[in-house]
Order: structure tokens, then sequence, then C-alpha cells
């Protein structure tokens, strides 16, 4: 098939520090590649994603204006005219590609289906096919029709493989509320373990809650890296006893569980949104409600088997799976209706 996949022009494909759509992106790409599709990203032209690419933007960056984002849309649908699919990440371009597309257009929200973003994709869902990312993401998708639910993928030979550790616990992500950053914090100190966090901290909001909540009880065996490289967040994830993951919102899918996950590496999470979908309680990690949970879920880490951890990201988070789940849509989506 001919697949043209449009990025968001935000960051670049892959990111080079946090950017979960844009590594979720850089995966599908190279897998449809790699199954023998003919594969065109529109994207921005400091991406090194090795497929075929074609960009308007020179660089990627979030203070790109309305107008760098309409040239954007209207370049790459004009480009992936003679395409079987259009698969578009992002969130008004389908607005557009319904009315000029040649083939199937495709999307995937990223993000959660809060009520505002359901309204747009009531009118997106006129021409367009929606993906969600878990069953729990769809199950919030209200009356909206969800084409399939496709789970995200990775590479799990891009990420090494940790052995018995003594380097602690790991928290990566965002530095927000909802991500439960003081939780973890609590929940370390409590179990006895030591505790690194490697989180983006850019928007005012970010800083809001670091200053307020995290800050003041960072210290002794609890370290703040801030936001760290694709290569390090590696290699932390490889060293770490487990990933503490304590999120507060029902989020949508959780791409660093499943880094972990590759690395052999464990996940101590709340069972809030997609968690029960990837993390096989007892098995690759374990799932409690509450801080005390947590806590002795955390003491238990060093039961769990890493070669385990790491056969799930091979077998149900694969790059390969994420394509082949794809190509059965793009394929009935071409083939019209039955």
């Amino acid at each position: 098939m001919k697949i043209a996949i449009i990025a968001p022009p935000w960051l670049p494909v892959p990111p080079c520090g946090y950017g979960g759509t844009e590594e979720v992106i850089d995966g599908l790409a190279r897998g449809l590649a790699s199954e023998g599709h003919d594969v065109l990203l529109f994207t921005t032209d400091d991406s090194t994603c090795p497929v075929a690419k074609a960009s308007v933007l020179d660089r990627a960056g979030t203070g790109a204006g309305a107008w760098d984002l309409v040239r954007h849309v209207v370049r790459a649908y004009d480009a992936a005219r003679e395409f079987d699919v259009v698969h578009d990440h992002t969130l008004t371009g389908p607005l557009y590609g319904q009315r000029v597309a040649y083939a199937p257009v495709v999307t995937t929200n990223h993000g959660p289906f809060e009520p505002e973003i359901i309204q747009h994709y009531r009118v997106v869902a006129r021409h367009a096919s929606i993906v969600a990312i878990s069953h729990h993401h769809a199950s919030t998708a209200g009356c909206l029709p969800i084409a399939d639910v496709i789970h995200h993928g990775l590479d799990a030979d891009g990420f090494p493989l940790g052995g018995p550790t003594t380097a602690g616990a790991l928290f990566l992500g965002r530095m927000a509320p909802e991500k439960g950053v003081h939780t973890a914090v609590r929940v370390a100190r409590r179990a006895g373990m030591p505790l690194r966090i490697a989180a983006k901290l850019r928007e005012p909001r970010e800083h809001e809650y670091f200053e307020g909540q995290v800050r003041p009880i960072l210290g002794g065996d609890v370290e703040f890296l801030g936001e760290v490289s694709a290569k390090d967040k590696l290699r932390l994830l490889a060293d770490a006893a487990c990933l503490l993951n304590p999120i507060q919102w029902a989020e949508p899918f959780g791409m660093v569980a499943i880094e972990a996950l590759a690395c052999g590496t464990p996940v101590v999470a709340t069972p809030c949104g997609a968690m029960p979908e990837i993390v096989e309680d007892g098995v690759t990690g374990f799932l409690r409600a509450d801080v005390d949970g947590m806590v002795e879920a955390v003491r238990e880490v060093g039961s769990l088997d890493r070669a385990a951890c790491r056969r799930a990201a091979e077998q149900r988070f694969s790059i390969r799976r994420m394509a082949l789940n794809h190509v059965a849509l793009y394929e009935r989506l071409c083939a019209g209706p039955q």
C-alpha cells in the first residue's frame, strides 16, 4: 500500500526528548516500511525517521503559529494525493482533509476524549475514521464511532535489557499533578527505595506544581534529574528496579510503561486508564490503588521476572504488531462498505 502519515509540526519525529506521540509515529512509519509498504511521512525538516519524508517547515517547534500549522496541513494533503490512505495525527488536519483527500483518512486521537474534543471529532467522523489507543480510551468516546482500538508499539531491539539492579525506582514523565510525582516520592520513601525523577519541566503549570509540591520534598534518596535525552532515558529505564507510575487520571495509553517493559523493568502503577491493559498484575508489575498497596508492591518487585517483562513488550507491544493492526484497518477502509 501507499500510506501517507501526517505528523504534528510541534516536535521532530522521533523526538529528541519528551514526545510520546512522535515516538509512536516514528515506530508506526518504520513498522509499515518494514512490512514492505510505501510510506511518506509529512513532518518537519529536522526529523530523522528513516522513511521517505516531505516537509514545509524547516524545524519543529511549539512556537509555530497558526499559519505554520495551516501550511503544514495543506502541503501534507497535497503531497498525499496519489496515496491509498492518509493517516493524520494532527487535530485540525482531518477537517481540511475531508474536503480534499482522494483516499480514506484515518486519524488517531492521542489525548483524552474530553467534551470539547468529542465535539470536534463528531465533525471529523463524518469523513474520517477515528482510532483509539486503548479499550478504556475508546470507552470514554461517548457516541463517537471508533473505527478500531490499536495499542501503541515499539522496537524492543532498541531497548537495553537491564539486569539485577540496586539503582532504585524511577519516575519518568511530565511534571504534572495527574502524573503523581509527589505520590511516587511518598511511596519510594516509605518503601525504603531510592528514587530518581526524570520529568519534563517546561510549562508554567508544570513549574507551579514542581515548586509547590515536589521541590520541597526532594533530597536524600530522591533525586530530580529534569528532562533527559533519549539515550539517557534508556539507561535510566534499564537500570531501574521498577518504574513508579502512580498516575491519578485515566491516561489513554502510557508509552513509558511499555518502554520500561522493553528494558525488562517491572511497572508499579495505579489501575487507572489503560494501565490494566499494559501491566499484567503479579507478572510484569503490580497495579495498586493506594499508597499502602504501592509501597508493598515496590518492596516485592525483586520477585518478578525481568525476562517476562521483556517478552510482554516483544509479543504484545511490538511495532510490527502495531503496523499490522493498522494495515488491517487501512485495507478494510480501502475496500469500502461490505
